[in-house]
């Protein structure tokens, strides 16, 4: 099968005869987000919403100052909302029942001259794959193949769990790709922030609930999840096995059949090149520090927000490495390298935790009935807010 390092009971890799640790990357969490922004020539606020998926194309919708609802499908052009639903199998009157009483969804559909699926298929592939032969079927597969799909798209659990809580979906954490509802209610959600409500009807945990709205704070601790070695050496064999699975492919073409065995063709080399090039050149993968027992100690609870899928020091703004309320009891505010790399990489505090998802945790004690009580509970950023929480 080829060699795979074996991590050691201290945590660490033996790599070409030298210790290496591995980092945990901080990165954003997938799930939806949603955005305020001001235009420039007027004062109006434009609201947008991003659903990003741990592997796949994004989709972003955004209300123009005209009151007009766009969609970006995998950051091409901008196209009208309703002509996508529509796309995806509601009529007019759908749409109109389900957004009744919203002002930017009914101006968007008058302008919208498509009528039927059909239609509505076409004009999307003949704007994100001009000059091309539109045909319904290859329309229809464009679509499939971007957002409900498997191989293509994956909002891992904690996209689906990121989605469920802000847009009150009672959905299971395997639906791993998005669903007609998903769009739906994302479309609600931000028709109703530009509408200036403050709630939505919702559900959680099977309960009815009215969901505040509010846009997202991309630095929030909530929103950044940690990425372990094993999730990063995870990533590194799905693409060696991919490359893997073409090569397979190309051999069953070419090779006769009678003569094929299991041996000639597979070839175990790409899975075994794509972790050697992880282990052995990744900017998280670093060169265990030794000068003592406690700098191996801290290098090895260091968090990275660098790195591939990360930030680069270059494009990392002054927020990104501040000093956020959320980080309080999850990451250190004072240990972090001085120079280009300030803010970008910390230290895991000493009492957080890692949760299923990747969130970290922080112990709080219960208080009740204004007593405090010896009762720990671990919480992460999100759950912290719905919290009163006291010094």
């Amino acid at each position: 099968m080829g060699d795979f390092p074996l991590m050691t009971e201290r945590g660490t890799f033996i790599i070409n005869g030298t210790e290496r640790v591995v980092v945990s990357q901080l990165v954003r969490s997938p799930g939806v987000y949603f955005e305020r922004q001001q235009e420039k020539t007027s004062d109006k606020d434009i609201y947008s919403a991003r659903i990003i998926p741990s592997r796949g194309a994004w989709l972003e919708f955004e209300i123009d100052k005209r009151d007009q609802v766009g969609v970006r499908i995998d950051r091409k052009r901008k196209q009208s909302v309703t002509v996508f639903l529509k796309a995806l199998g509601l009529t007019s009157e759908e749409i109109m029942e389900e957004f009744q009483g919203f002002a930017s969804i009914e101006s968007t559909l008058e302008k919208d001259a498509v009528l039927t699926k059909e239609e509505a298929l076409k004009d999307i592939y003949r704007k994100l794959r001009p000059g091309e032969q539109v045909a319904a079927e290859a329309a229809r597969a464009l679509l499939d193949n971007f957002y409900f799909n498997p191989k293509r798209y994956d909002l891992a659990k904690v996209g689906r769990y990121k989605l469920d809580r802000k847009l009150g979906i009672d959905a299971p954490l395997s639906d791993s790709v998005l669903s007609v509802q998903d769009i739906v209610r994302t479309i609600k959600y931000l028709v109703s922030l530009h509408a200036e409500k403050t709630t939505l009807d919702g559900v959680r945990d099977g309960e009815p609930v009215q969901l505040r709205l509010d846009v997202d704070d991309i630095d929030h601790f909530g929103n950044r999840r940690i990425r372990a070695v094993g999730e990063l050496i995870q990533n590194q064999v799905r693409t060696g096995l991919s490359r893997m699975e073409r090569v397979v492919r190309e051999r069953m073409t070419t090779q006769d059949i009678e003569a094929i065995t299991p041996q000639t063709l597979i070839n175990v080399r790409p899975v075994v090149a794509a972790i050697k090039e992880f282990f052995g050149t990744s900017q998280l993968s670093q060169f265990m520090d030794q000068n003592n027992p406690l700098a191996g100690l801290t290098h090895k609870r260091r968090l990275s927000a660098l790195g591939p899928g990360g930030l680069s020091r270059e494009r990392a703004g002054v927020e990104v490495r501040d000093v956020h309320p959320s980080h309080y009891g999850r990451m250190c505010p004072i240990e972090t390298p001085e120079g280009p790399n300030i803010g970008l990489i910390g230290s895991l505090a000493s009492f957080g935790r890692i949760n299923s998802f990747g969130f970290i945790e922080t112990p709080y004690r219960r208080v009740v009935n204004g007593q405090v009580t010896t009762q720990i509970d671990y919480l992460t950023a999100s759950e912290e807010d719905d919290f009163v929480v006291a010094q």
